[in-house]
């Protein structure tokens, strides 16, 4: 082997060193976040969450996939990129981050930061739209923010095919929407009635 040939397979090696030293560090970050959001401290477990989303978007997937001595995926055929139905090969990272992105929805439903909490489901929604944690916690905040369709339409969809103890789940959150949004409607409706009959009072007084 040349000394130049020799020169490139140790820089690649040092290189893939590097990532996978990198994935390692990102997935330590992962399990202290876990660890965190176990023992009620979300906040320390949404900055672990974000440190090791930044390790993992550093990485070249592709790079990865070689140092990990594992195919690099293949993409999908032309005539199938536009098929709703084609699902995108997935990396360890995509998987991870997957995990993550779900996870920190949850430390933001706890938090009451709903806006967030859909954002962060909506992230781990794109690497696997079928994350059935994601979807329930994204339904979860959508009901609290008041869009009660698309919680209901996502909650339904859950139930058709859910396992008894998750149809469980499911159902009890959505009467719990459903409660909350016939007891706005009674609200803004008695709100309209007082305002009306006021009104009534007012064209009445002169």
């Amino acid at each position: 082997m040349s000394s130049e040939a020799a020169s490139t397979s140790t820089a690649g090696l040092a290189a893939g060193g590097d990532i996978l030293s990198k994935l390692n560090t990102a997935k330590e970050l992962k399990e202290k976040g876990d660890k965190a959001f176990q023992e009620g401290k979300l906040k320390d477990a949404l900055a672990s969450y974000h440190q090791s989303i930044l390790y993992l978007s550093g990485l070249d997937k592709n790079a990865l996939q070689k140092a990990l001595g594992q195919p690099i995926p293949e993409p999908p055929p032309i005539e199938a990129v536009d098929q709703a139905a084609q699902e995108k090969p997935k990396t360890e990272v995509d998987i991870l981050q997957e995990k993550i992105y779900s996870n920190m929805s949850q430390c933001h439903l706890s938090n009451q930061n709903w806006k967030r909490a859909v954002e962060t489901a909506d992230k781990a929604l794109s690497y696997n739209p079928k994350n059935r944690k994601a979807l329930f916690r994204k339904a979860k905040a959508q009901g609290e923010l008041g869009y009660f369709e698309k919680a209901e339409k996502i909650l339904e969809d859950l139930i058709k095919d859910a396992e008894p103890t998750e149809k469980d789940a499911c159902q009890k959150e959505l009467d719990r929407l459903r409660a909350i949004d016939k007891e706005r409607e009674r609200a803004h409706n008695q709100k309209l009635k007082g305002f009306l009959n006021k009104e009534k009072i007012n064209l009445g007084a002169d």
